[in-house]
């Protein structure tokens, strides 16, 4: 993830990292049932989903709005 994406999420308003954040839950999920059916080609794919999860977790727990 780039400099710039990183600081777009950060800027972003509470509310839509959330949503993010349960749209990479459910990305995550679909990617960890594709690959068990052996449906995932990019596996790598796995870990930016995590990392960007534990991104918005971070930038979420840091809000002064979420106290």
């Amino acid at each position: 993830m780039k400099l710039k994406e990183v600081q777009e999420l950060k800027s972003k308003p509470l509310a839509e990292q959330e949503k993010m954040l349960k749209e990479q839950h459910e990305k995550l999920r679909t990617l960890r049932f594709d690959l068990v059916a052996g449906k995932v080609k990019n596996v790598s794919e796995l870990r930016h989903v995590r990392k960007t999860i534990a991104r918005l977790l971070t930038f979420i727990h840091q809000k002064p709005e979420s106290k």
